[in-house]
């Protein structure tokens, strides 16, 4: 059994594969049957292409005719146009308390609003201290009447949960 080093995510081309014989595809993806390696290579170095093992499993390997500069660029291409396309979602987070104030709610509401605009999740979590753990359904109440006042821009993912002294819960944006 070959080991071979792949660097940088590359297949092993030309010279780097030493295997005795190889199941050779065509520059056109026609079958070209199993044959010597050194053949192929002759075969391929005659064309001005390059031999690409693509499949170094497979008994015997998948080796392919390629321009493999060529495929590498439109395979980097691929890549950029794909990430490109990525959205990145984060996650905000707004603290607020069991007892929270009327301007100090209005205040983390709007916050949470306009993260939520901006296609972001928000986290909204509760941290009870020392006896407020007793008033656990005030902190309901609180979430509740928070995810009422988003609810234009965001829906709930996570509804409230209290997870030893803090509660939380997960807004997304609304599409």
């Amino acid at each position: 059994m070959e080991v071979f080093l792949i660097k940088n995510n590359q297949l092993p081309i030309n010279e780097e594969i030493r295997d005795k014989e190889i199941r050779l595809i065509g520059s056109d993806g026609s079958m070209l049957g199993v044959m010597p390696s050194r053949d192929a290579q002759k075969l391929a170095v005659s064309k001005n292409l390059d031999l690409v093992k693509i499949v170094p499993n497979a008994v015997p390997p998948v080796c392919k005719i390629m321009d493999y500069g060529k495929s590498l660029f439109e395979q980097a291409k691929k890549e950029k146009e794909a990430k490109k396309n990525q959205k990145v979602v984060s996650i905000k987070e707004v603290r607020v308390s069991a007892k929270i104030e009327e301007h100090d709610f209005d205040f983390k509401v709007k916050n949470a609003y306009k993260f939520l605009q901006a296609g972001n999740k928000v986290k909204v979590s509760i941290r009870f201290r020392g006896r407020e753990m007793h008033y656990a359904s005030s902190g309901n109440e609180v979430m509740g009447k928070f995810a009422e006042a988003v609810k234009d821009v965001g829906t709930i993912e996570k509804n409230p949960k209290l997870e030893g002294r803090s509660m939380t819960m997960m807004l997304n944006p609304r599409k």
